[in-house]
């Protein structure tokens, strides 16, 4: 009788899960084993069960089988480059040769690296040199422009400042003009107060003094005094 054939898929129930887990687990490491020492193969198997433990077999230390594999895929992948990074390495090229190709009409722009040309290259080449001449004698006639533009308003606006400062200063030298005349005035009006007090006051004298040459007179006649004429 035939044995049946086991369907391969998910066993629903743990404990069956895992006693099937350990009867193949041992099943694939002895299998392993047998490979190596059969074929005289380099083997390495790694397993992690569904709890996360970690079962492995090597042939011989796993460190060095591993560092092997490391390096083989290293250079796998320098010789045979995923196709996702193919289109990015054709790109680099393409941008690569472009630059190449601007930096050598750069420098024959600047009159190197022209060995080489043609009589039609030359030609061409100093077509290009005049119009990018003619192109910075026109830029530069624009900024000499703008710059001599710019001067004549920096000039305007300096004279401007300049007419308003003097324009103040005037202002400044009339008003202590009429300061210093007004102190004048103000002196002059204090001397004439001054004079016409002291005028005042000898009048006053003159006034007062007068009675006592009345009074020296009727005495004089009293005594019988002479009066002379």
């Amino acid at each position: 009788m035939a044995r049946e054939k086991i369907r391969i898929k998910k066993i629903d129930n743990v404990t069956a899960r895992q006693v099937t887990f350990s009867k193949r687990r041992r099943g694939i490491f002895k299998k392993a084993e047998e490979l190596s020492v059969l074929c005289d193969a380099e083997v390495a198997l790694i397993i992690f069960s569904a709890t996360g433990k970690l079962f492995e077999f090597s042939s011989s230390r796993m460190r060095d089988i591993l560092a092997r594999y490391n390096l083989h895929a290293s250079n796998l992948n320098k010789l045979n480059p995923p196709l996702a990074l193919q289109p990015e390495n054709s790109n680099l090229a393409r941008l690569s040769k472009d630059i190449e190709d601007k930096t050598r009409q750069l420098r024959q722009l600047r009159g190197e690296d022209l060995q080489g040309l043609s009589l039609d290259d030359l030609q061409r080449l100093e077509k290009l040199v005049e119009s990018g001449l003619g192109r910075v004698r026109e830029k530069k006639g624009e900024r000499v422009m703008g710059e001599i533009s710019s001067l004549e308003r920096r000039g305007a606006e300096l004279e401007e400042e300049n007419n308003n400062l003097r324009q103040r200063l005037m202002m400044l030298e009339r008003g202590k003009t009429a300061a210093f005349r007004e102190g004048e005035t103000v002196a002059g009006v204090q001397e004439g107060m001054s004079l016409e007090s002291a005028v005042t006051t000898n009048v006053s004298s003159s006034s007062s003094a007068s009675p006592l040459d009345d009074d020296f007179s009727d005495t004089s006649l009293k005594l019988a005094l002479p009066f002379s004429m």
